[in-house]
């Protein structure tokens, strides 16, 4: 692992405001050399935080000797030196987040925020990013627990862009605020949307879910993302943990994004969909094979194998979220495609038009697309039950 760090700093792949960020699982043939791990950019960051560092996670979960520990060591620098940081995780992972939780509450000057997001979106708190003196930023698939760091697939992004920075301040504040409320038994309807903001216009910016409770100036993802669907002229590849046009423990049809891919496709996109082996129980199985039947759609289910120290609950399995329009545009972020997340749940993406961001994105897909661990969709293949 030091020597994956070791060359890890020595390379970068950056745009202007933006650094790709990458976790290889270990173990695995998905290395990319210039690309940088979140093991080694995260502490970086924080390392130069000045006066605040807000995060917002899904869960904590540590283990030490870890990667985590670099990252959990860099919040322990910036308390002592005074650095104001405040923590948000989401309360129905407090459970397994219990370590964590009082590894953060050791750390002066952290205030950690638990919050009940089904008391004011009505889902869950699924983002993972963070916000270093109003002024730099980090978002992607990565959770704030070390098999992230080192055992899953994760994209994410280092940002400077002021409006995608602004976005993620405001929506942390926001959520900050409305967790206070809800602990004080007050209302939070003052901070709900009257309808869905548009999306912001520019080679960069900032969409979030749901749009019931987003800040001025951050555009709707699940719009967005039907918006960016429909504007492909020739190929849409994605890659994600989860995509059903479901509602996750709901007896519901999750039908905004299911509709924009099959339009694509119907009008001759290739739509190139890559999902981990955790995507096929039923019934989402089902919903799967039903897509890959429409023409110009393939599917491709990834699976890695076991570690060398044997099964790890909750790892070895792609967990990257984005999506790469005709080359030219990236859309990354912490949202699976399915109902429940993009409509209920908070979640942040980033929009940006940039050809050498996307073209690099790609070259992560069509890796590993093409590699041993990816498999196209058997339709009529039994899929064994996933062990997560």
């Amino acid at each position: 692992m030091l020597l994956r760090l070791l060359a890890a700093l020595a390379f970068s792949f950056e745009v202007p405001g933006f650094e790709l960020v990458y976790t290889a699982p270990v173990e695995t043939t998905l290395e990319q050399k210039d690309l940088r791990e979140a093991a080694v950019v995260w502490p970086e960051m924080i390392d130069k935080a000045q006066k605040t560092l807000d995060i917002s996670q899904f869960y904590v979960a540590i283990q030490p000797g870890q990667p985590l520990d670099a990252t959990l060591s860099a919040v322990r620098r910036a308390g002592e030196r005074g650095v104001r940081i405040r923590f948000i995780a989401e309360k129905k992972m407090a459970k397994a987040s219990e370590e964590g939780f009082a590894a953060l509450k050791a750390i002066p000057s952290l205030e950690l925020r638990v919050i009940d997001f089904s008391k004011i979106g009505g889902g869950i708190t699924h983002a993972k990013y963070f916000v270093i003196d109003s002024t730099a930023a980090y978002l992607g698939s990565q959770n704030f627990d070390w098999r992230s760091l080192k055992h899953i697939h994760e994209l994410g992004l280092r940002t400077g862009e002021g409006a995608i920075v602004r976005g993620l301040q405001a929506i942390f504040d926001h959520d900050w605020e409305a967790q206070a409320k809800v602990e004080r038994g007050e209302s939070v309807a003052a901070l709900r949307t009257a309808r869905p903001a548009a999306a912001i216009e520019g080679r960069a910016y900032l969409v979030a879910s749901p749009w019931r409770w987003l800040p001025e100036g951050v555009g709707d993802s699940e719009t967005e993302l039907a918006r960016l669907l429909g504007s492909a002229q020739e190929e849409a590849r994605v890659q994600l943990l989860d995509y059903a046009p479901l509602t996750f423990g709901k007896h519901r049809f999750y039908a905004p994004i299911d509709n924009a891919i099959r339009l694509a496709a119907t009008r001759g996109v290739k739509v190139k969909l890559l999902v981990s082996h955790w995507n096929t129980d039923p019934p989402h199985l089902q919903h799967l094979r039903s897509l890959a039947l429409i023409p110009n759609v393939e599917i491709r289910v990834a699976t890695l194998p076991l570690s060398k120290d044997g099964y790890i609950p909750y790892s070895r399995v792609i967990h990257s979220k984005y999506l790469v329009v005709d080359g030219k545009t990236l859309w990354l972020g912490t949202s699976n495609w399915a109902g429940g997340y993009l409509d209920d749940s908070r979640n942040v993406e980033a929009v940006v038009q940039d050809e050498a961001l996307a073209k690099r994105a790609l070259d992560v897909h069509a890796q590993l697309w093409s590699s041993s661990y990816a498999e196209p969709l058997d339709l009529a293949k039994d899929y064994p039950k996933v062990k997560k």
